[in-house]
Protein backbone atom coordinates (compact mmCIF):
# COMPACT_ATOMS: atom_id res chain seq x y z
CA UNK A 1 0.00 0.00 0.00
CA UNK A 2 1.51 3.38 -0.93
CA UNK A 3 1.89 5.83 1.77
CA UNK A 4 -0.87 8.58 2.77
CA UNK A 5 1.25 11.84 2.73
CA UNK A 6 -1.55 13.56 4.69
CA UNK A 7 -0.80 11.13 7.74
CA UNK A 8 2.22 11.66 10.17
CA UNK A 9 5.36 10.45 9.04
CA UNK A 10 8.10 10.16 11.51
CA UNK A 11 11.17 11.53 9.05
CA UNK A 12 12.96 8.66 10.23
CA UNK A 13 10.62 5.90 10.34
CA UNK A 14 11.63 2.60 7.93
CA UNK A 15 15.23 3.74 8.10
CA UNK A 16 18.05 2.03 8.59
CA UNK A 17 19.69 5.30 8.92
CA UNK A 18 17.23 8.17 9.75
CA UNK A 19 17.82 10.82 7.58
CA UNK A 20 17.42 14.47 9.48
CA UNK A 21 18.76 16.57 6.60
CA UNK A 22 17.83 16.96 2.77
CA UNK A 23 19.87 18.55 0.42
CA UNK A 24 17.87 19.97 -2.69
CA UNK A 25 19.59 20.94 -5.79
CA UNK A 26 16.85 22.55 -8.19
CA UNK A 27 14.09 24.99 -7.31
CA UNK A 28 12.47 25.89 -10.35
CA UNK A 29 8.67 25.59 -10.96
CA UNK A 30 7.98 21.89 -9.18
CA UNK A 31 11.35 22.19 -7.16
CA UNK A 32 10.70 24.85 -5.40
CA UNK A 33 6.99 23.93 -3.75
CA UNK A 34 8.22 20.46 -3.28
CA UNK A 35 10.81 21.84 -0.50
CA UNK A 36 8.33 23.86 0.52
CA UNK A 37 6.80 20.69 1.45
CA UNK A 38 9.68 19.44 3.12
CA UNK A 39 10.14 22.24 4.82
CA UNK A 40 6.58 22.39 6.12
CA UNK A 41 6.86 19.23 7.14
CA UNK A 42 9.93 19.74 9.54
CA UNK A 43 12.26 18.62 7.52
CA UNK A 44 16.09 20.44 7.32
CA UNK A 45 16.58 21.34 3.89
CA UNK A 46 19.40 23.47 2.14
CA UNK A 47 18.84 23.89 -0.87
CA UNK A 48 20.59 25.24 -4.29
CA UNK A 49 19.33 26.71 -7.89
CA UNK A 50 21.54 28.83 -10.06
CA UNK A 51 18.62 31.53 -9.69
CA UNK A 52 19.14 34.05 -6.31
CA UNK A 53 15.26 34.42 -6.23
CA UNK A 54 14.57 30.88 -5.87
CA UNK A 55 17.43 30.57 -3.10
CA UNK A 56 16.17 33.46 -1.60
CA UNK A 57 12.42 32.10 -1.53
CA UNK A 58 13.91 29.11 -0.12
CA UNK A 59 15.13 30.64 2.78
CA UNK A 60 12.09 33.12 2.88
CA UNK A 61 10.05 29.50 3.36
CA UNK A 62 12.47 28.40 6.53
CA UNK A 63 14.82 26.51 4.96
CA UNK A 64 18.49 26.80 4.20
CA UNK A 65 19.99 28.86 0.98
CA UNK A 66 23.40 27.71 0.08
CA UNK A 67 25.67 28.84 -2.72
CA UNK A 68 26.51 25.43 -4.64
CA UNK A 69 25.03 22.24 -5.51
CA UNK A 70 28.14 20.57 -3.39
CA UNK A 71 27.29 22.88 -0.31
CA UNK A 72 23.33 21.18 -0.79
CA UNK A 73 25.00 17.68 -0.47
CA UNK A 74 27.43 18.81 2.79
CA UNK A 75 26.19 16.83 5.83
CA UNK A 76 22.68 15.87 4.28
CA UNK A 77 21.46 12.49 4.94
CA UNK A 78 19.80 12.26 1.28
CA UNK A 79 19.92 15.13 -2.22
CA UNK A 80 17.20 15.65 -4.28
CA UNK A 81 18.04 16.11 -7.79
CA UNK A 82 14.75 18.28 -10.16
CA UNK A 83 16.64 19.41 -12.49
CA UNK A 84 15.54 19.66 -16.69
CA UNK A 85 17.48 16.74 -18.09
CA UNK A 86 20.39 13.38 -17.51
CA UNK A 87 23.16 16.12 -18.92
CA UNK A 88 22.46 18.68 -15.91
CA UNK A 89 21.60 15.66 -13.43
CA UNK A 90 25.13 13.90 -14.48
CA UNK A 91 26.95 17.35 -14.41
CA UNK A 92 26.01 17.93 -10.64
CA UNK A 93 26.75 13.83 -9.27
CA UNK A 94 29.00 13.41 -10.75
CA UNK A 95 31.54 16.66 -10.21
CA UNK A 96 34.15 15.75 -7.57
CA UNK A 97 32.85 18.53 -5.18
CA UNK A 98 29.40 16.95 -5.01
CA UNK A 99 30.76 13.54 -4.72
CA UNK A 100 33.27 14.84 -2.03
CA UNK A 101 30.17 16.59 0.20
CA UNK A 102 28.46 13.77 0.80
CA UNK A 103 28.31 11.63 3.82
CA UNK A 104 28.84 7.74 3.38
CA UNK A 105 25.94 5.90 2.94
CA UNK A 106 23.83 9.09 1.60
CA UNK A 107 21.27 8.95 -0.92
CA UNK A 108 21.13 10.87 -3.95
CA UNK A 109 17.09 11.16 -5.04
CA UNK A 110 16.27 11.86 -8.38
CA UNK A 111 13.22 13.59 -9.53
CA UNK A 112 13.85 15.14 -12.36
CA UNK A 113 12.98 13.99 -16.01
CA UNK A 114 15.96 11.81 -16.80
CA UNK A 115 17.41 9.30 -19.21
CA UNK A 116 16.38 5.47 -17.59
CA UNK A 117 19.57 4.04 -19.51
CA UNK A 118 21.81 6.93 -18.19
CA UNK A 119 19.86 6.36 -14.23
CA UNK A 120 20.93 2.72 -14.66
CA UNK A 121 25.23 3.68 -15.56
CA UNK A 122 24.72 6.53 -12.83
CA UNK A 123 24.14 4.29 -10.01
CA UNK A 124 26.56 2.28 -10.61
CA UNK A 125 29.36 4.99 -10.81
CA UNK A 126 27.50 6.46 -7.38
CA UNK A 127 27.57 2.91 -6.06
CA UNK A 128 31.63 2.64 -6.46
CA UNK A 129 31.58 5.60 -3.53
CA UNK A 130 28.98 4.08 -1.57
CA UNK A 131 25.95 6.16 -2.73
CA UNK A 132 22.65 4.80 -3.21
CA UNK A 133 20.51 6.56 -6.04
CA UNK A 134 17.02 6.30 -6.46
CA UNK A 135 14.93 7.42 -9.17
CA UNK A 136 11.30 9.15 -7.96
CA UNK A 137 10.50 11.38 -11.17
CA UNK A 138 6.73 13.22 -10.35
CA UNK A 139 3.28 13.78 -12.14
CA UNK A 140 0.88 16.59 -11.03
CA UNK A 141 2.31 19.79 -11.95
CA UNK A 142 2.47 22.67 -10.17
CA UNK A 143 -0.78 22.42 -8.11
CA UNK A 144 0.10 19.31 -7.22
CA UNK A 145 3.38 19.87 -5.85
CA UNK A 146 2.41 23.34 -4.27
CA UNK A 147 -0.43 20.66 -2.35
CA UNK A 148 1.96 17.29 -1.53
CA UNK A 149 -0.02 15.34 -3.69
CA UNK A 150 2.04 14.41 -6.71
CA UNK A 151 2.00 11.11 -8.23
CA UNK A 152 5.93 9.91 -7.17
CA UNK A 153 6.88 6.84 -9.39
CA UNK A 154 9.82 5.12 -7.53
CA UNK A 155 13.12 2.79 -8.92
CA UNK A 156 15.69 1.84 -6.93
CA UNK A 157 17.24 -0.78 -4.26
CA UNK A 158 14.75 -2.13 -2.26
CA UNK A 159 16.94 -0.41 0.75
CA UNK A 160 17.61 2.80 -0.94
CA UNK A 161 13.65 3.30 -1.44
CA UNK A 162 12.82 2.12 1.84
CA UNK A 163 15.40 4.65 3.52
CA UNK A 164 13.85 7.71 1.55
CA UNK A 165 10.27 6.71 1.42
CA UNK A 166 9.61 8.98 4.66
CA UNK A 167 11.18 12.15 2.26
CA UNK A 168 9.20 11.21 -0.77
CA UNK A 169 5.69 10.77 1.43
CA UNK A 170 5.95 14.44 2.23
CA UNK A 171 5.76 15.12 -1.21
CA UNK A 172 3.15 12.74 -2.73
CA UNK A 173 2.37 9.29 -3.15
CA UNK A 174 4.37 6.80 -3.82
CA UNK A 175 3.96 4.27 -6.72
CA UNK A 176 6.91 1.38 -6.72
CA UNK A 177 7.69 1.21 -10.41
CA UNK A 178 10.45 -1.39 -10.07
CA UNK A 179 14.50 -1.46 -10.49
CA UNK A 180 16.76 1.78 -10.69
CA UNK A 181 15.66 3.43 -13.30
CA UNK A 182 12.34 1.91 -13.91
CA UNK A 183 10.80 4.88 -12.55
CA UNK A 184 12.14 7.81 -14.81
CA UNK A 185 10.95 4.91 -17.33
CA UNK A 186 7.48 5.16 -16.40
CA UNK A 187 7.40 9.02 -16.13
CA UNK A 188 8.90 9.46 -20.32
CA UNK A 189 5.99 6.66 -21.01
CA UNK A 190 3.30 8.66 -18.90
CA UNK A 191 4.64 12.27 -20.63
CA UNK A 192 4.50 10.22 -24.07
CA UNK A 193 0.90 9.17 -23.14
CA UNK A 194 -0.10 12.43 -21.78
CA UNK A 195 1.12 14.59 -25.02
CA UNK A 196 -0.77 12.36 -27.11
CA UNK A 197 -3.98 12.81 -25.47
CA UNK A 198 -3.43 16.39 -25.46
CA UNK A 199 -2.67 16.68 -29.16
CA UNK A 200 -5.44 14.58 -30.38
CA UNK A 201 -7.77 15.75 -28.21
CA UNK A 202 -6.66 19.36 -29.31
CA UNK A 203 -7.52 18.43 -32.63
CA UNK A 204 -11.26 16.68 -31.50
CA UNK A 205 -12.05 19.90 -30.05
CA UNK A 206 -10.80 22.27 -32.88
CA UNK A 207 -13.07 19.64 -34.90
CA UNK A 208 -16.04 19.87 -32.81
CA UNK A 209 -15.67 23.92 -32.36
CA UNK A 210 -15.68 24.10 -36.55
CA UNK A 211 -18.90 21.78 -36.74
CA UNK A 212 -20.48 24.62 -34.43
CA UNK A 213 -20.37 22.43 -30.54
CA UNK A 214 -19.78 24.77 -27.97
CA UNK A 215 -16.01 23.46 -26.43
CA UNK A 216 -17.72 23.86 -22.82
CA UNK A 217 -20.36 21.46 -24.13
CA UNK A 218 -18.09 18.62 -26.14
CA UNK A 219 -16.24 18.82 -22.59
CA UNK A 220 -18.90 18.32 -20.95
CA UNK A 221 -20.36 15.46 -22.57
CA UNK A 222 -16.33 13.74 -22.85
CA UNK A 223 -15.84 13.63 -19.71
CA UNK A 224 -18.86 11.63 -18.57
CA UNK A 225 -17.82 9.25 -21.52
CA UNK A 226 -15.20 6.89 -22.76
CA UNK A 227 -13.13 9.40 -24.36
CA UNK A 228 -11.98 11.42 -21.55
CA UNK A 229 -8.75 11.99 -20.25
CA UNK A 230 -6.44 14.61 -18.43
CA UNK A 231 -6.41 17.04 -21.14
CA UNK A 232 -10.31 17.18 -21.39
CA UNK A 233 -10.58 17.21 -17.15
CA UNK A 234 -7.67 19.91 -16.80
CA UNK A 235 -5.88 20.73 -19.66
CA UNK A 236 -8.20 21.70 -21.91
CA UNK A 237 -10.44 23.24 -19.28
CA UNK A 238 -8.14 25.27 -16.75
CA UNK A 239 -5.26 26.06 -19.72
CA UNK A 240 -6.55 26.51 -22.90
CA UNK A 241 -10.19 27.90 -22.88
CA UNK A 242 -9.42 30.47 -20.70
CA UNK A 243 -6.22 31.13 -23.08
CA UNK A 244 -4.00 31.38 -20.05
CA UNK A 245 -1.63 28.51 -21.13
CA UNK A 246 0.06 28.67 -17.76
CA UNK A 247 0.76 25.17 -16.88
CA UNK A 248 3.70 25.33 -15.91
CA UNK A 249 5.34 22.51 -17.75
CA UNK A 250 7.13 23.88 -20.94
CA UNK A 251 6.41 22.54 -23.95
CA UNK A 252 9.95 21.65 -24.98
CA UNK A 253 10.58 19.87 -21.55
CA UNK A 254 7.31 17.58 -22.34
CA UNK A 255 9.04 17.27 -26.06
CA UNK A 256 12.17 16.15 -24.43
CA UNK A 257 10.15 13.36 -22.39
CA UNK A 258 8.39 12.00 -25.23
CA UNK A 259 11.74 11.58 -27.06
CA UNK A 260 13.12 9.40 -24.22
CA UNK A 261 9.90 7.41 -24.28
CA UNK A 262 10.50 6.64 -27.96
CA UNK A 263 14.26 6.20 -28.06
CA UNK A 264 13.53 3.70 -25.27
CA UNK A 265 10.78 2.00 -27.10
CA UNK A 266 12.92 1.65 -30.27
CA UNK A 267 16.09 0.56 -28.02
CA UNK A 268 13.60 -2.49 -27.13
CA UNK A 269 12.35 -3.08 -30.11
CA UNK A 270 8.67 -1.82 -29.20
CA UNK A 271 6.20 -0.78 -31.28
CA UNK A 272 5.85 3.24 -31.71
CA UNK A 273 4.60 4.14 -34.79
CA UNK A 274 1.73 6.66 -33.19
CA UNK A 275 4.28 7.80 -30.95
CA UNK A 276 6.95 8.98 -33.16
CA UNK A 277 3.95 10.58 -35.37
CA UNK A 278 3.12 13.06 -32.23
CA UNK A 279 6.91 13.27 -31.37
CA UNK A 280 7.35 15.10 -35.06
CA UNK A 281 4.34 16.68 -34.23
CA UNK A 282 5.55 18.03 -31.20
CA UNK A 283 9.03 18.78 -32.49
CA UNK A 284 6.87 20.88 -35.38
CA UNK A 285 4.99 22.79 -32.81
CA UNK A 286 8.62 23.44 -30.84
CA UNK A 287 10.28 25.08 -33.64
CA UNK A 288 7.18 27.30 -34.53
CA UNK A 289 6.39 28.91 -30.50
CA UNK A 290 8.69 30.88 -28.14
CA UNK A 291 11.63 28.85 -26.23
CA UNK A 292 9.35 29.75 -23.19
CA UNK A 293 5.74 28.16 -24.84
CA UNK A 294 3.98 26.43 -21.90
CA UNK A 295 3.05 22.69 -23.28
CA UNK A 296 -0.31 23.42 -23.42
CA UNK A 297 -0.19 25.92 -26.15
CA UNK A 298 0.13 22.73 -28.69
CA UNK A 299 -3.81 23.65 -28.71
CA UNK A 300 -3.43 26.99 -30.05
CA UNK A 301 -0.56 26.20 -32.55
CA UNK A 302 -3.08 23.81 -33.72
CA UNK A 303 -5.89 25.98 -34.20
CA UNK A 304 -3.44 28.40 -35.46
CA UNK A 305 -2.09 26.20 -38.08
CA UNK A 306 -5.56 24.84 -39.27
CA UNK A 307 -6.45 28.05 -39.78
CA UNK A 308 -3.60 28.99 -42.09
CA UNK A 309 -4.32 25.74 -43.80
CA UNK A 310 -7.90 26.49 -44.86
CA UNK A 311 -6.79 30.36 -45.36
CA UNK A 312 -4.07 29.10 -47.96
CA UNK A 313 -6.75 26.27 -49.63
CA UNK A 314 -9.67 28.72 -50.07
Amino acid sequence: MSPDPTASVPIDAAASVPIHTVGFVGLGNMGQPMAHCLVAAGVKVQGFDVSAAARDDLANAGGTAVDNAADAARGADAVILMLPDSNVVEAVADSAEFLEALIPGATVIDMSSSEPERTRALAKRLAGFGIGLVDAPVSGGVAKAVTGQLAIMVGGRDEDVERVTPVLARMGRIFRAGPVGAGHAVKALNNLMSATHLLVTSEAMIAGERFGIAPEAMLAIVNASSGRSGSTENKWPNFVLPETYNSGFALRLMLKDMRIAAGLAASLGSPSVLGDRAVALWADAAEALPPTADHTEIARWLRDTAATTAQESS
